[in-house]
């Protein structure tokens, strides 16, 4: 009797899935209601207008200070202005070499990424709920991750019988540790309660994967994923810089070598963009993905 009352009372309190299904929006009886909405209109405008402005405001300093070729602490008269670099940006865009090599770079990212998001996801899982796989692959893990991606590079392409796999392989080191550590961090942050419950309800070891930790590892998930799209950018242009034939990383280290200075930022710009773009898709979709999780007001 006491093993039903208490199968009951599990059954009763705690979901046996962790996701949208189960796990809405959480209320407290004794907080604001108005502390999970959203920002109102007026505010949300409010602040994209002044970001914009912050960027209107950092261009027309920047024209200025190398238009008249100010030298204090810093030589902004070797720089080129605002106008010289958007002269320079145009006549790229009418070029196909500058979408050949802004598709090479996507590929690099997309493949490094992707394999990174897998493989990050499964080992850092396994190292947050296996002894035995954290005994013997953790200490390697831990040993490997403080060693820059961009170090990697000889090994690369003494391993790898071509540059461009070489650079794929450098991506994927780049975003698989933050992938990795947050994924961990993630499974061993999650309650106990959860997989009580499921096991309790007679749940196998698949369904609390399936039903608790790869849905409560979301929020956490995302974040390293954030982290790592980031990164892999870095290593993905430095890796071209070093060893590639194509990529805008590559360009831009060309432009360099020839004293194509408008060009150096032609291609630090697209460098941004596509850094800002990859990242923010990334953002959204784990917006979209955890659209069940309250949110504070702050939320955009």
């Amino acid at each position: 009797m006491t093993a039903s009352v208490t199968a009951a009372g599990a059954r009763a309190s705690v979901p046996a899935s962790v996701g949208p299904e189960s796990v809405g929006p959480v209320e407290d009886a004794t907080s604001d209601p108005g502390a999970v909405t959203r920002t109102d209109g007026p505010a949300r405008w409010r602040s994209r207008a002044i970001r914009i402005t912050s960027v209107i405001a950092a261009v027309i300093a920047w024209q200025l200070l190398t238009a008249n070729s100010v030298r204090l602490w810093l030589r902004f008269d070797t720089l080129p202005t605002v106008t010289e670099i958007v002269s320079a940006f145009g006549e790229q865009l009418r070029t196909d070499l500058f979408y050949l090599d802004l598709g090479q770079s996507l590929i690099r990212i997309v493949s490094g990424f992707g394999l990174a998001t897998v493989a990050g996801v499964a080992v850092g899982i396994a190292l947050g709920r296996s002894r035995l796989f954290a005994d013997t692959v953790g200490p390697l893990a831990e040993l490997a991750r403080p060693i820059p991606a961009i170090a990697i590079v000889p090994v690369a392409i003494l391993l790898f019988p071509s540059d461009e796999a070489g650079i794929v392989f450098i991506t994927f080191i780049a975003a698989f540790f933050p992938i990795m550590v947050s994924t961990r961090h993630a499974v061993r942050a999650l309650p106990t309660i959860w997989e009580d419950s499921v096991r309790t309800l007679g749940g196998s070891r698949w369904d609390v994967l399936g039903r608790v930790v790869l849905p409560g590892i979301l929020p956490g998930l995302f974040s390293g994923l954030s982290v790592g799209i980031g990164v892999a950018w870095i290593c993905v242009i430095s890796a071209e810089m070093i060893s590639g034939r194509l990529g805008v990383g590559y360009r831009t280290w060309q432009a360099y070598t020839i004293v194509d200075y408008p060009g150096v930022f032609v291609g630090m710009i697209t460098i941004g963009i596509l850094g800002f773009s990859t990242s923010a898709a990334v953002e959204l979709l784990g917006r979209r993905v955890t659209r069940w999780l309250p949110r504070g007001e702050n939320t955009r």
